[in-house]
This record gives structure tokens, C-alpha cells and sequence, in this order.
């Protein structure tokens, strides 16, 4: 499970997007990043998410952040859930789970009484030199850019 915390050096990850593109943690050096990890596209928690950061999405750019969603569905999932939702920032495809292991968000989880394995809906703030500023574990979906942007 996660034991990346604040002050650590950010996983030195590479992953592509819902369109193919590469995005690597070197790429957003000088800016601030928010990685946010969610269990599965277009579910309701995951959707209310990813709105709230829509929504915010400028007063996020006008603090100099960049925003990368990760989780473990396919480009094509990343792709429909992206367009249909107007998202302004790239969705990782990491089927392979390499960015998700990387940053130990993947794991037991229980939903409805059963246990399980899943991605366990973690968001890291990056500093402008790849170093962990934050991990929020009590994501608040409705309210996530508040809480990041406090």
C-alpha cells in the first residue's frame, strides 16, 4: 500500500493517455502536478471527481498546476469517459499498472461487504521539482479541489 508520503521524491513515472501521448513526471518539471488515481472511469464517485476538478480546472492553471488522472482502464474507456465528460486534463491508461504500483495505490479495498483488489483512490500534489508536497487518502470526490486548493 502507499509509502510515498511528504518530502519523498515523486516515482519517476511514464504512462500514456487516452490518445497515445506520453506523459512522464520529467515533462512537468517547473510546474506543479496533481496526479489523482481512481478505481474506474464513469462510475459515479469517479465521475463526480473528475467534474469537480473540471470545474476548477482554471483556478487550477492560475496556480501554476498541471492535472494528470491515472487508473487502470483502457485508452479507449479513458477516451469515452475524457469526451463525454469535457474533461480539460489527460487520463493515464495504465492497464499495466505501472504508474499505479509505482505510486502504491493499488491494493485491498472493500466495496458492499466484499474485499478485494483496487486502485484506492489517492491524489498526490508534486511540487515543482518531482517532490511529494501532499497525499490525500480521504478523497472527498464532490469537493476535491478544495481540498486541494485550500
Amino acid at each position: 500500500m502507499i509509502t510515498l508520503s511528504k518530502g519523498d521524491k515523486a516515482p519517476d513515472f511514464s504512462g500514456v493517455d487516452q490518445d497515445g501521448n506520453t506523459h512522464a513526471l520529467a515533462d512537468y518539471k517547473g510546474k506543479k502536478l496533481v496526479v489523482f488515481f481512481y478505481p474506474k472511469a464513469s462510475t459515479p464517485g469517479c465521475t463526480a471527481e473528475a467534474c469537480d476538478l473540471r470545474d476548477n480546472f482554471e483556478r487550477f492553471k492560475a496556480n501554476n498546476y498541471e492535472l494528470l488522472g491515472v487508473s487502470a482502464d483502457d485508452q479507449k474507456k479513458q477516451a469515452k469517459f475524457k469526451e463525454k465528460y469535457n474533461l480539460p486534463f489527460p487520463l493515464l491508461a495504465d492497464v499495466d499498472k505501472t504508474v499505479i504500483n509505482a505510486f502504491g495505490v493499488w491494493g485491498p479495498k472493500k466495496f458492499m461487504g466484499r474485499l478485494f483488489d483496487g486502485i484506492n483512490r489517492t491524489t498526490f500534489v508534486i511540487d515543482e521539482n518531482g517532490i511529494i508536497d501532499e497525499v490525500i487518502t480521504a478523497v472527498k470526490t464532490k469537493a476535491h479541489a478544495d481540498q486541494l486548493l485550500k
